[in-house]
């Protein structure tokens, strides 16, 4: 999977599977054999009821699957990784040592017995309600995770966190454009549909009043024009290939630097939308493309990051409070972490005293108010 064509053509698959749910399970093998790995799994997972749903998954025996959803996903030690920054990278051994992993239940009653021994994962989005979340999981013969497929995944996710943010948006069973309408005005970011010609098909909420401010695009002769002439261009020729869903354009897509006349930057996210699937789908025929655009910020630091220095907190001791915000309880926790309930029960009195607050409830509040937000 080294070849230019088939990275390509992995990439132009990801976003076609927005378009077409039932080309999932083959994103995710191809992705799975791109990085180095034998299984993966999409997983929307709710922070409220601390439960999982692995709607998309290769390699993992469906009883399996059925098992993570039911059971394993409150008891799963790596759920530090929905703490840590939205596209950030983590192998097993960056969650918690080997060692307690090798003696948690999830390791000996999920993982070993499918053969993993390593996992490579990331969160794609994070909102209250709801994380999305890509796993991919070695086996014995390929070893643990080394950098090189690290620097794969790195590439798959950056694509992944495009195709997540679109997901509710464009279902080939129930795409409308009309339909749309609300949950599209609904995304922070500016969002606009074009076709071929660079001609704005539609624009939600958000995209008509950076059109009224005129800083950064404007409608021109029917077209979507940007300030920057030139950058303007590079669009419309991405633009003109997403006709055909031609799989340059999807190479192409990535993240775009823009420049507004008021001197603020921001970036532009443009997505490809295959010709097929925009028939299937039947809503915006003439639309070839969608181009999200953000005000650049600087990203937060980890709130693990953050949390740890401020309240002096020992590597042990930050394992535990977010066990608690992800699992639950002093008895999930010891079962998660493969430790005695008094064990936790003694960490836990400690963060008490270093945290300033005396309740379970108070520790989740304090995490959720460090915890870095991908804002759509």
């Amino acid at each position: 999977m080294s070849d230019p064509k088939h990275i390509s053509s992995l990439i132009g698959d990801i976003y076609h599977a927005i378009l077409d749910q039932a080309l999932w399970a083959r994103v995710l093998g191809h992705a799975a054999e791109f990085v180095g790995a034998q299984a993966a799994a999409l997983i929307w997972w709710n922070p409220v009821s601390r439960t999982a749903d692995a709607v998309h998954t290769f390699g993992i025996e469906p009883r399996y699957a059925e098992l993570y959803r039911e059971h394993y996903a409150k008891l799963d030690p790596t759920a530090p990784i929905f703490l840590r920054e939205v596209g950030e990278v983590a192998s097993t051994a960056d969650l918690l040592p080997r060692g307690e992993w090798q003696t948690t239940g999830f390791h000996k009653q999920w993982m070993q017995p499918q053969g993993f021994v390593d996992t490579l994962q990331a969160s794609l989005d994070k909102s209250p309600s709801e994380l999305v979340h890509l796993c991919f999981m070695r086996n014995g013969e390929s070893g643990m995770a080394d950098n090189a497929a690290r620097d794969r995944m790195r590439l798959v996710v950056s694509h992944m966190r495009r195709a997540a943010l679109v997901r509710k948006l464009i279902d080939h069973t129930t795409a409308r454009a009309a339909t749309f309408g609300d949950t599209l005005d609904g995304i922070g970011a500016s969002l606009f549909f074009v076709d071929a010609g660079g001609r704005l098909v539609h624009a939600n909420a958000s995209g008509q009043t950076m059109l009224e401010q005129g800083a950064l695009v404007r409608v021109s002769g029917g077209r979507l024009a940007l300030s920057d002439q030139g950058e303007g261009q590079g669009l419309c020729d991405i633009f003109g290939q997403s006709q055909n869903g031609n799989d340059e354009a999807g190479a192409r897509a990535g993240a775009l630097p823009l420049t507004a006349r008021d001197g603020k930057h921001y970036v532009a996210h443009v997505l490809p939308l295959a010709g097929g699937a925009r028939r299937q789908a039947g809503a915006g025929y003439e639309a070839v493309a969608a181009l999200f655009v953000q005000q650049a910020s600087l990203e937060m630091p980890s709130p693990r990051n953050v949390i740890g220095k401020l309240y002096k907190l020992t590597p042990m001791e930050l394992r535990v409070l977010f066990a608690i915000v992800q699992v639950g309880g002093v008895p999930k926790v010891a079962e998660a972490m493969g430790i005695s309930t008094s064990t936790v029960k003694t960490h836990l009195r400690r963060l008490f005293a270093k945290t300033g607050t005396d309740r379970q409830a108070d520790l989740v509040r304090l995490v959720a108010g460090y915890a870095n937000r991908l804002v759509a």
